[in-house]
């Protein structure tokens, strides 16, 4: 069964976010931003391409929803490390 999407497609659809939150996390160490800020930001590139891959031509379910959890995780991490930044993992 073939979707219209090569494998090379697949593999750049997991590249994108891949490489934002590096770049995201480089900057930041970089900076020395507050880790709060950088988890939020990351929470909401995945936020962004989740709902991107989500609402694609060919939708891609599992990738989107993956994002979208990963997102939800970060903002609770980001959460957490503002609140309690002693306790942060990172």
């Amino acid at each position: 069964m073939h979707n219209g999407i090569d494998l090379d497609v697949y593999f750049e659809i997991i590249l994108y976010p891949v490489a934002g939150i590096f770049i995201i996390e480089l900057i930041f160490r970089v900076t020395k931003f507050p880790n709060w800020i950088k988890l939020l930001t990351q929470a909401l590139l995945c936020v962004g391409f989740g709902i991107a891959y989500l609402t694609m031509q060919v939708a891609h379910w599992l990738t989107g929803g993956v994002l979208l959890a990963l997102a939800f995780a970060l903002f609770y991490q980001a959460k957490l490390s503002k609140v309690h930044p002693e306790k942060a993992l990172y």
